[in-house]
């Protein structure tokens, strides 16, 4: 049987891969900070709050209880504010940074021990060239920080796969934040579930862009 370490599952995509993990006859451990969204879900769910070092160390040794040799760990927290430089709060600025990047950085540092030697690391990133837009920066500089880091950990963790997903545009509540109409013809959750399964069964490195 499968194990799967799902960070960021109660947002659209989380929801959507923790429910197709769950049919396949996965193990599932769903991080979320809406753990109501998942109440009927068979997955081993875990509340978290604030991306902080102890928060994020607690929550990794409580799915320690639950699994262990996870085979495919994935990061889709994300977050975003549409403000421009002069007008942001600090506080907006830095929930965005946690969000997109600093969170991805500590929830890796934290999994590591508890991954398969050969697991499959992937994160939902973003096609980062076509977010720097006005009233954007954080997130922006977020992703493009996130890619960074991706690009190093494959790097440095050379016998395991890890893959940067860059979805083109996806319909999740994320757009409800930012004064810009939902694309025609954006992807679904589910769609973009799929696509991440069948990356893990193809084995693919480094970035994988879904656009349309």
């Amino acid at each position: 049987m499968s194990n799967a370490l799902v960070w960021g599952a109660g947002g659209g995509i989380g929801q959507a891969l923790t429910s197709l993990l769950l049919a396949k006859g996965w193990t599932v451990v769903a991080v979320t900070r809406h753990p109501t969204r998942l109440e009927t879900s068979a997955a081993h769910v875990i509340e978290t709050g604030d991306i902080l070092p102890f928060d994020v160390q607690t929550a990794v040794t409580t799915a320690s209880q639950f699994i262990s040799d996870v085979n495919l760990w994935v990061y889709a927290v994300g977050d975003i504010v549409s403000a421009k430089v002069e007008d942001m709060s600090p506080d907006s600025c830095q929930r965005i940074i946690n969000a997109n990047l600093t969170g991805a950085i500590l929830t890796t540092h934290y999994s590591l021990p508890l991954l398969a030697s050969d697991a499959h690391l992937m994160y939902i990133g973003a096609v980062s060239e076509r977010m720097r837009l006005p009233g954007l920066s954080a997130y922006a500089a977020a992703k493009v920080g996130l890619e960074a880091f991706i690009e190093v950990l494959g790097k440095e963790q050379r016998h395991r796969r890890v893959l940067n997903i860059r979805p083109s545009a996806v319909d999740t509540p994320l757009w409800e934040k930012v004064p810009m109409r939902l694309p025609k013809g954006a992807a679904t959750p589910n769609i973009i579930a799929e696509q991440i399964l069948e990356a893990f069964d193809q084995k693919q490195i480094g970035t994988l862009d879904l656009t349309s």
